[in-house]
């Protein structure tokens, strides 16, 4: 589940949806029995980011890494390509603009700042949950065209 500050109507509001919302059906799902949970995050995504998106982002992963899961899935990709008219999601122009420039300097960009395709994350984090154990994060590079777990990072336990 994800909005945006302009949908949700408030910071508030956007943090109940991106972190709240989402945290709690983390929890009933571990209490249906559920031990392995993937996420689709941000690129830049940090608990103490000056950036109040990417601290929503980073809150909801630190609060998921302290539960007792068998394996957690954490998709951060960069911008996010694909038809969001089919999805009836609302026209940004911001959003519009940032793709269209992330596309024109994609190769010259690190591999993680990459745009990439909504569904490259969604098939990522379908195939590569169910092989999962432990914290393992995926960045846009790592989930382009059949690539899904090369250069994955997984989290050392503490």
């Amino acid at each position: 589940m994800g909005t945006t500050i302009k949908v949700a109507g408030s910071k508030a509001a956007f943090r109940a949806v991106d972190l709240e919302a989402n945290l709690a059906v983390a929890k009933a799902a571990m209490q249906a029995g559920t031990t392995r949970i993937g996420i689709v995050s941000a690129v830049g995504a940090s608990s103490s980011s000056p950036v109040f998106y990417n601290r929503v982002k980073g809150e909801l992963e630190d609060a998921l890494r302290s539960l007792a899961l068998h394996a957690l899935l954490i998709a951060q990709p960069s911008i996010l390509l694909g038809n969001r008219a089919a999805l009836k999601q609302p026209f940004r122009l911001g959003e519009r603009l940032a793709i269209l420039i992330a596309r024109l300097i994609s190769p010259l960009l690190p591999g993680r700042y990459r745009p990439v395709n909504a569904a490259d994350v969604a098939r990522a984090l379908l195939q590569g949950l169910p092989l999962t154990t432990g914290v393992v994060t995926l960045s846009s590079d790592t989930m382009v065209d059949g690539i899904h777990a090369a250069g994955a990072h997984k989290e050392m336990a503490q």
